[in-house]
């Protein structure tokens, strides 16, 4: 039968998308190219009225060369070019959007070969399907996860290149609301592009007041009824949870809105699709929220007449990202007004104007640099739009230094109407004092400018304020909303161990009365300090690194640059072998990084010293770039690299002294980046921090206050606190309290009546997060916290609530019909295969048995009839070879034997589900018919014609889904149904057929029938 998420998620979302205008159609009439999965027909006629001069034989080229396009490795860059291109032949009408033809289909396969996938819902444009979207029913707290990672397995298969290509969105719901303490996107309905690996999932929440009436059509019973028989589900008719399902502010049915409600879709199209060249190869972008929310506002306020303003992003959001979205958004606005923007980026450091430059021109910009202010004055006074011939977007990159008193465009009486200026500054909070020059020559260089200020941290009070200098807020997105969206981490901040505080105050005493009255910084980068603060941090960071993650980076921010020259001398020579020295200063003077050829473990082996004075602008990068893919262990800076600077192995940061305002916000955030698993980044705190954290965060809390009101108490959520902990440690006793956790036996014996899951997953979530809190507290070094509970005896109950939990939902599985291959299922999924060789051939060996396996149980899960004893006795074979073999430790030998054995399992249950296939197609696609047809046939061969058998059956399913579609209620009472079937039964076979029938046959008929019907209703309402 099929999966409770048809009726629960799919169909309502399908009659969602028809009233969103989205016209249904049934795959049973349509034919469609099975490579690309393109409905050539449609797509042709639209060609054709898109474009009235062509030819049929051009359109027929021209479909062809779209398929070429879709067999690149591009990730379909070429194929989206020619989709949102309005020069030469359109594939849309991105002008008059609603004049395209809007399609929502179900089921649809993709298929090459032996390999497919059915997504839930296609949508398709002019006959192109450019969206899909899996469901999962509530509560199947796995199943987004588990979508997303076959969906990774199967876009890595080179089979499906044009089905990924052609594909420019993806959403997957398990129809509930986000859960804040997800650390993975696993409850809600997420959206992401497509990928080659793995998917990013992103959060979606609305930030606009849509009109839902005005977007929404009237809800049209003739199309529903069309929909629920097309699928076999006119049980779900008149239920009330079906009725429920189909609330518009349901999550699927909000996020369907909000995304392809027909202008957000066309807008999506042309706007927030970006492919960037990464160091892992080509990805494709879409635009997160806050960045299309910011450019809707954008737009809103140039309508509104405003020309400048701040966009105040949280570190981490995408900032650059989102001026190079603006350039395609803009280039647009100004174009209907006939007017041809210019764009700059302007930044205050070079090493952000490089790190600019290589944004831009990895998203296919092309990127113009300013050398010498001579050269900005030529620029800012040519009348021309571009640098470049061939009329691609493009952008400049500024330093701000490079604004001078000469660049100044020429007087307004002359200025050229037809040429827009557009400023992204970037970082506001820096180097824009309004009492110097360069902000002056900014401002006279154009004043009809646009200027648009970027920032995580605005400067606030009464001195330099952001908002003074650049105008008001054109949209704000905070930590707290980032850290909920998962594109940020909260901070640990940790303080030094009181022991060491001791010592250190000794050694400073010390040093002082050696020294004399000499200053503290002085005394701060002295031999004897330094040595034991440098042993310290690399203690705790190599514990940190076995604790966590080996592969992680960590950063010292120093006293001074003093003090990070000595902290780095005293690594070379303490920390770094002779030999290593040795092969270092052989290599390259002066020496800045030390590289070792010994595996990456959680020592610290190589190290780099960033400061301005230190080697040259190129040798600093390559450190920088060597430091973010892993080579570097570790970094010692003064002032460098605490803003603007995004590593997101970075998750510990040493703070060796006081940074101020907003500069420590943006100093605190180099570590929140998200990295593998961690829940957090971290700060160790030899400067303390808190009074300056507390002044500047109530800076920021007092701004804010009047924007957020009750939602500004998170803002200030940055850190997780000791207080924070000791209430997740009561959370846990909470949940615990009724069960014996001393004894995990009797603890084992108590859970093992729970048959509730929701109360099973409370526990495991709460187990879970005692195992993470209890390394976060061995990190921090509460021993007080240790005692509070006994974690160690946490994590067998971990186990074992977890062991039941899987049981649960194996039995759910097994009791609702819906996969009795689960078990087995489970057990071939996590093969992992060992060898006592490794050679290349027992490689390939071991890909192919996966690779059968694989393709063994994805056939035995197709089957929709597991009571048939073919099936069974498939089933059962399988089950004999896994447990006889020992599939994961194999010998060439058996590894090949398992293979053929593999193959004639799955060659016999490719034929029964070929011959089910066929069987369902007679009853339009109905199983529960063809599961009767099969079990009538079984029971002594009912009629000698099968033919004649079918006949009478669809008869009945006609008049049985005729009466079901106009009273649901039927199937609440079941001796109603049974009276109300057997009539049906009796007058299809004997008064219309002439086929006698005794009353032990008919009751046997009957009861076939009704219990499919009775089967799918409770499957489906439950």
């Amino acid at each position: 039968m099929i999966h409770n998420e048809d009726s629960r998620v799919k169909i309502p979302s399908i009659l969602h998308f028809t009233r969103l205008g989205y016209k249904y159609l049934s795959l049973k009439n349509e034919k469609w190219d099975l490579e690309t999965n393109i409905f050539t027909n449609i797509f042709r006629k639209k060609l054709a009225d898109l474009n009235p001069t062509l030819e049929e034989d051009e359109i027929t080229r021209f479909i062809e060369e779209v398929k070429l396009s879709l067999a690149n490795e591009d990730l379909g860059k070429e194929f989206y070019e020619k989709l949102t291109s309005q020069s030469g032949i359109r594939m849309l009408d991105l002008e008059k959007f609603e004049e395209n033809q809007f399609n929502v289909v179900t089921e649809l396969p993709y298929k090459n070969g032996e390999d497919g996938f059915r997504p839930d819902i296609i949508l398709l444009i002019n006959g192109l399907p450019l969206v899909f979207i899996e469901v999962k029913k509530p509560n199947n707290r796995e199943g987004v996860i588990a979508e997303r990672n076959r969906i990774a397995t199967r876009f890595q298969n080179k089979k499906f290149r044009r089905f990924v290509n052609i594909t420019q969105l993806m959403v997957f719901s398990n129809n509930m609301e986000y859960d804040p303490e997800d650390m993975e996107p696993i409850q809600g309905a997420f959206y992401a592009s497509p990928s080659y690996s793995r998917p990013v999932f992103n959060y979606f929440r609305e930030e606009e007041n849509l009109d839902i009436k005005n977007l929404l059509k009237d809800p049209d019973d003739k199309i529903e009824d069309e929909i629920l028989k097309d699928n076999n589900l006119v049980i779900i008719k008149h239920s009330p949870e079906f009725i429920t399902n189909k609330n518009p502010d349901s999550p699927t049915n909000r996020v369907s809105t909000s995304l392809f409600s027909m202008e957000r879709l066309k807008f999506i199209l042309k706007y927030a699709i970006a492919y960037v060249e990464e160091s892992s190869g080509m990805q494709k972008h879409v635009m997160r929220y806050p960045q299309l929310f910011a450019t809707k506002a954008i737009e809103k306020k140039l309508n509104d007449g405003i020309r400048k303003g701040i966009i105040w992003h949280t570190q981490g959001s995408g900032k650059t990202a989102l001026a190079y979205y603006n350039t395609r958004f803009l280039t647009e606005y100004f174009q209907r007004k006939n007017i041809i923007p210019k764009f700059y980026f302007i930044v205050d450091r070079l090493d952000l104007l490089l790190q600019a430059k290589a944004e831009f021109s990895s998203r296919g910009l092309v990127v113009h640099i300013v050398n010498s202010k001579d050269d900005f004055v030529k620029d800012i006074k040519t009348k021309a739009a571009v640098h470049n011939d061939r009329g691609e977007l493009e952008i400049t990159v500024v330093n701000i230094q490079k604004f001078s008193e000469d660049s100044q465009v020429v007087q307004a009486q002359d200025y050229d109407v037809n040429v827009q200026r557009v400023y992204f500054l970037d970082e506001v909070h820096r180097s824009y004092n309004p009492e110097g020059s360069f902000l002056a020559n900014l401002e006279n260089s154009d004043k009809n400018a646009i200027k648009i200020g970027l920032t995580g941290t605005p400067l606030l009070g009464s001195d330099y304020n952001s908002k003074s200098l650049f105008g008001d807020y054109i949209h704000k997105y905070y930590y707290n909303a980032s850290i909920a969206d998962g594109y940020t981490l909260r901070l640990i901040r940790e303080e030094i161990d009181s022991n060491y505080k001791i010592e250190l105050e000794r050694i400073l005493r010390e040093i002082e009365v050696q020294e004399g009255d000499v200053e503290r910084k002085k005394i701060f980068a002295h031999p004897a300090y330094v040595e034991p603060f440098l042993d310290y941090i690399i203690a705790d960071f190599e514990k940190f690194r076995k604790l966590n993650d080996p592969d992680v980076g960590g950063m010292v921010v120093c006293d001074s640059s003093d003090q990070a020259k000595m902290l780095f001398e005293i690594f070379q020579s303490k920390y770094v072998s002779e030999e290593n020295n040795m092969e270092l200063r052989e290599a390259a003077e002066p020496v800045t990084t030390y590289k070792t050829k010994m595996q990456n473990t959680a020592k610290v082996k190589t190290a780099a010293l960033i400061l301005h004075d230190i080697g040259t602008k190129d040798e600093r990068k390559e450190l920088v770039e060597d430091f973010k893919d892993g080579k570097i262990d570790f970094l010692f800076v003064y002032n460098m690299l605490l803003t603007g600077f995004d590593a997101k192995r970075l998750k510990k940061l040493y703070l060796g002294r006081v940074i101020k305002r907003h500069n420590l916000l943006q100093t605190l955030t180099r570590v929140n980046r998200r990295y593998k698993d961690f829940r957090y980044g971290y700060i160790v705190d030899f400067a303390d921090i808190r009074a300056e954290f507390a002044r500047t965060n109530k800076d920021y809390y007092d701004e804010l206050q009047e924007e957020l009101g009750d939602e500004m108490q998170h803002y200030s959520n940055i850190f997780k606190s000791k207080e924070e902990i000791l209430q997740d440690i009561d959370k846990i006793e909470d949940t615990l309290f009724h069960f014996n956790t001393r004894n995990s036996e009797i603890f084992s014996q108590q859970i093992s009546e729970i048959t509730d899951r929701k109360t099973m997953v409370d526990m495991v979530k709460a187990l879970a997060n005692a195992k993470s809190l209890h390394n976060l507290i061995r990190l921090l070094g509460h021993k007080d916290l240790q005692e509070k509970l006994d974690f160690k005896k946490m994590n067998e109950l971990y186990r074992e609530a977890n062991n039941h939990l899987m049981l649960l939902n194996q039995k759910e599985a097994l009791e609702n019909d819906i996969d009795t291959t689960n078990l087995l299922n489970i057990a071939l999924e996590d093969v992992v295969f060992k060898f006592h060789k490794t050679g290349e051939e027992e490689l390939i060996l071991a890909d192919k048995l996966k690779n059968t396996l694989r393709q063994t149980r994805e056939a035995l899960a197709d089957n929709f009839d597991k009571k048939d004893p073919k099936f069974v006795s498939l089933y059962e074979e399988l089950e004999r070879l896994f447990k006889k073999k020992k599939l994961n430790e194999v010998s060439q030998e058996d590894m090949r034997e398992n293979i053929e054995s593999l193959r004639e399992i799955h060659a016999k249950i490719k034929e029964l589900n070929r011959q089910n296939d066929l069987l369902k197609q007679k009853y339009d696609n109905d199983p529960k018919y063809c599961r009767i047809h099969k079990r009538l046939l079984e029971n002594n061969g009912l009629l000698q014609s099968e033919r004649k058998l079918f006949d009478v059956l669809q008869q009945i399913k006609d008049g049985a889904d005729l009466q079901i579609i106009q009273n649901s209620r039927l199937l609440q009472n079941e001796s109603y149904l049974d009276k109300m079937m057997i009539k049906l039964v009796v007058n299809k076979f004997v008064k219309e057929n002439n086929i006698p029938l005794n009353a032990e046959t008919s009751r046997f008929i009957n009861n076939l029938v009704v219990q499919e019907y009775i089967n799918e209703f409770q499957g489906h309402t439950a």
